[in-house]
Order: structure tokens, then sequence, then C-alpha cells
């Protein structure tokens, strides 16, 4: 049984190599793969309306509470984000199939798991470690390489890590009970490395049960999403963070979208109009 610490290195070596190793049966295997991750994508519904191990990340309480009671609110992705979320699917198969083809034993694929009640599923198992693979731009690829990620880790990426492990502790699939793996892909340059974490148990557990108080309540709580000035306007928009949120618009019901060369704005105060155009609730495009 190989080692997952050279699963990046035997990868690579892997796909240097031009002796055939890319089977009809390895090709057909991933391409069932990627048809079950992409049929799920476009044709599931809105998310369940139930806590789930994938969003025990930090997050804002109220958007929390409203993903739980009102996830008919949740903000529509646009089409393009639905094809460019697709490749992620893409890739994170293939980074699958490649382990596989490399020689490491994968197994316990997309098991579900619960932990204190709430479920999830993990990516899979690889020689006896949790992991789940991950595809990444460029900047968040560093984090993954530079080990920063452990202090900045905005998207609760690590959490959601230790809600796997947790659920895995009784697996006997699992042998490596005190740490878990993120594997990550950088979707432009396709670079590969693999995330060594430990496991934070009493965290997760602390997590999970704010999470259940917070869906608990009766009414939103406060929104703690974070804002900073746009330039010296004086406006004042959504951090990157809070942008991503799905429901931004119930935190801010009078946020306004502005839409720059490098994408949207979100501004919560407008002191001064942008020279660019605004993107109105009817999905039409105006300027000012």
């Amino acid at each position: 049984m190989k080692n997952i610490k050279t699963l990046v290195s035997d990868i690579y070596q892997l796909v240097e190599k031009k002796d055939g190793w890319f089977t009809p049966e390895l090709a057909h295997s991933l391409s069932e793969d990627i048809a079950v991750r992409l049929s799920t994508h476009f044709n599931e519904e809105a998310q369940r309306a139930t806590l789930r191990l994938s969003k025990m990340g930090p997050q804002c309480p109220r958007a929390l509470w409203h993903s739980v009671h009102t996830p008919e609110l949740q903000e529509a992705l646009p089409p393009w984000a639905m094809v460019k979320y697709s490749f992620g699917h893409v890739i994170e198969a293939l980074a699958v199939t490649l382990a596989k083809a490399a020689g490491h034993t994968v197994v316990g694929e997309q098991d579900e798991l619960t932990v204190d009640g709430v479920q999830g599923h993990r990516d899979c198992v690889i020689d006896g470690c949790v992991v789940d693979v991950k595809s990444t731009s460029s900047m968040g690829f560093l984090k993954f390489k530079d080990g920063s990620i452990a202090t900045s880790d905005s998207f609760g990426y690590l959490d959601q890590l230790d809600g796997y492990l947790v659920g895995s502790l009784d697996d006997p699939l699992v042998t490596e009970k005190d740490k878990a793996y993120i594997l990550a892909i950088d979707k432009t340059l396709g670079k590969i490395v693999l995330y060594e974490h430990r496991l934070r148990e009493a965290s997760i557990r602390e997590r999970i049960s704010q999470s259940k108080q917070i869906v608990a309540l009766g009414i939103p709580p406060q929104c703690t999403c974070s804002t900073v000035p746009e330039g010296k306007s004086g406006n004042i928009r959504l951090d990157t963070k809070a942008s991503y949120s799905a429901y931004k618009h119930c935190c801010f019901p009078k946020l306004r979208t502005f839409i720059y060369a490098d994408g949207p704005r979100y501004l919560t105060h407008v002191e001064r109009v942008p020279d660019v155009p605004e993107l109105r609730s009817d999905g039409r495009s105006t300027y000012h």
C-alpha cells in the first residue's frame, strides 16, 4: 500500500509517461464520475433546508438562518457562474482518477457522514486518510502550498474537513484518525499540492452546536457581514467573503450592485453613484 505523502509526486510521475497508462477502463470510469457530478450540479434543486457539514465554516448568522428557514430567498447564480463552477467538478473527478491510476488506494467516495445530527458527504479516503479535493484559483492554491490556510480560512475549508474526519472516526476504512488532507489543484496552472490538517474535534463540535442554536431562533439574528470602503468616494461595499453570500440581499435589503470591468461590487452605502452600469433587481443593467 502506498503512502499518501507521495501522492502528488506519484501523480506527476504518472502523467509524464507515454506508455498507455490511461486505459479505456480508466477513461470510462472517469467519464461516469464526471457525468454523475455534472448531472447533480446542473439538475439539483435548491439545497435542502438543513444544516450540512459543508457549510460549517464561519459565516454570517443571519445568512445561516435564512439558508435553513427561507432557502427560496437565496440569490440565483448567473449562467456563467454555473458553467464556471462545473469546471471544479471535472477537475476534482480527474484528480481522484489520477490518484487511483498512480497506484493509491481510493475508497469511501461520497460516503454519507453524520456528526452531532448534521450530515455531509466526504470526497474520499486515500491510503486510509480522509481527503477533500479542492480546485482553486492560483491565489487560493498558494494558501495550501505555503500553509497560510491554517490562519486565513475565510470559507471554512478546514472546518469542513474537521467535520468529515470526526464523522469518519469509527469508519474502518480510515486508519489515520488525527489528521486529514486537502488535495488542492490549481485550475489555471494544473499544479497540485497535498495539505495536511490536524483534527480540531472540539472546535467543529462547538461550531455545530452554535449553528444549531442560530437556526433554532424564531427570527433572523443580527448580520455580521463585513464591509469596506470603496475607494475614496465615501461608498461602502461588502468585503470579498460577504459578496459571495447567497443571502446578502437578506442581510442588506437596500444593497445595490454595480458592474465594474473586473466584476460586480455590492454597495451597502452610496455616497457617489459610480460611473458604471447598475444591475437592477429585474436583472437588467442601467446607466445613471
